[in-house]
Formats: structure tokens, sequence, C-alpha cells
């Protein structure tokens, strides 16, 4: 009876052994093919790959001024600017331009919030921002009314925008450089010329300061590319620039920006 009952224990411990065995292959092997389904999925969708760019990526943002309004070609200042670039050099130049007409600081702080721009941003070598013309001038009204209290709140909301926005892109792409086109005066010939003159040189004055405490980040000036010959380069809107006056912007800008 004993000899009966021993050799019961053994077959149900070389049963429970085998049950054993059986259970952790299956489960490796199941691990394994999860693990497997998981690398598909991942491959399926791999993170773009910046070293192999072809050619130089620049992105634009910014006001009307990035659209170009004001040019009867519609290249504005970019389209000129990538003819100056590919003059002076034999790469691909691929351009991303969002710039949106009637744009202020806090839109375009907003609009770094969407993927698709922030997706185009991580691959730019080259940043260019036109922003703040808006803020200031809103339309000429304050600005011409010389309310001067209301364009001092203006500069202050503005390079607190400004501010964020350069941190914002950097977050994003901390090897791209940066151009940030300053303001020229559209109504330099108008009355008061003295004081429009001060209140947009302070204005840039403010904005360069700001843009000098930012690595990689660079001040582009206009003022002085209007200021002798304002009508001759501003669109029949006496605002915008015409195509002369936005191939002088282009120009400006290509001479600093270097390969």
């Amino acid at each position: 009876m004993k000899k009966y009952s021993v050799k019961l224990t053994l077959i149900f411990s070389v049963l429970s052994l085998i049950l054993m065995l059986f259970g952790l292959v299956w489960t490796i092997q199941n691990q394994f093919l999860s693990n497997g389904a998981s690398g598909a999925i991942e491959q399926a969708n791999p993170v773009e790959d910046n070293t192999e760019k072809d050619g130089k990526v620049v992105v634009a943002l910014g006001d009307s001024l990035t659209r170009g309004t004001g040019d009867d070609t519609g290249k504005g200042y970019i389209g000129y600017l990538v003819d100056e670039l590919e003059d002076k050099s034999k790469e691909k130049i691929t351009i991303h331009n969002f710039g949106v007409k009637g744009y202020r600081s806090n839109q375009l702080l907003d609009q770094l919030k969407q993927a698709e721009i922030q997706r185009k941003i991580q691959s730019a070598d080259y940043i260019l921002i036109t922003i703040g013309g808006n803020d200031l001038f809103q339309s000429g009204q304050a600005f011409l009314q010389m309310d001067e209290k209301q364009i001092a709140q203006a500069k202050e909301s503005y390079l607190k925008n400004l501010e964020s926005i350069l941190k914002e892109l950097r977050t994003m792409n901390d090897l791209a450089v940066i151009f940030h086109i300053g303001l020229y005066n559209p109504f330099i010939d108008l009355n008061d010329s003295e004081l429009t003159t001060k209140i947009v040189r302070d204005w840039n004055y403010d904005t360069n300061k700001l843009l000098d405490q930012n690595e990689k980040a660079v001040y582009v000036p206009t003022f002085d590319l209007f200021q002798l010959s304002v009508n001759d380069y501003l669109y029949t809107d006496k605002f915008h620039p015409n195509a002369e006056g936005y191939r002088l912007i282009a120009e400006r800008v290509a001479s600093l920006i270097t390969w």
C-alpha cells in the first residue's frame, strides 16, 4: 500500500513539473511575441531624423510682412531672400512660411502651440520673425494720435510676449539661429515725424536689447532702409513695403545669414 502511495505521489509530482514547464514556455513565447509586436509599431512611426535633411530649412513666422502683403509679385521679403540665398549657396533651401496678416505678438505666441508648426521649427536651421508692428501701430490709430500711455503699455506687453516666444522657440530648437526683423517708420513723412521716429527707435532699441540676451538670436535693423525715401519703398496703402521695399529687407537679412 505504501509503495502504491509513493508511486501516485511521484506521478503527480512529475505531472505538476511538466505543467509548470509548459506554462513557463508559453509565458516566455507570449512575452516574446508581445515585444515583437511593440517593436513593429515603433518602427511604423519613426522619429524624424534631422541629420538626413536635404539642404537648409528656414521657418518664417509673424505678420503681414512675412506674408508679403503689398508686393504685387507675391514674393515678399521671404521670396527675395530665397533668391539671394540661392545665389550665394548651392544648397537646397526649404521655406515654411507661417506668417498671418494682422498678427500681434500674443497671437504668434498662441500659434507656437500648433503641432505642425512645432514640428517644422524642430527641423529648422534658421527662424525668421516679423512681429511687433501691429502691436505698436494698431492700424495707425493710437500711434498717430500719440497716445503715449497706450504705446508704453503696448510695448510692455509686446516685450513680455516676445520673451516668451524666444523661450518657446528654444525649447523646440536650441541650435537654429533666430532673426528678428526690426520696424521701420511708415509715417516718417507725416507731421510729428520727430516724435514718431523716437517712438519707433525706442521700440526697436528695447527689442534689440532683448535679442542680445538670447544666444543665437539676431536683431535685423530696417529703419535706416526706409528713412530717407520711405515713400519710394511703400505700397499704395502707405504702410506695407512694396516690391522694392521687401527686396531691401531681404538683402539685409541675407547679408547676415552664413552657411
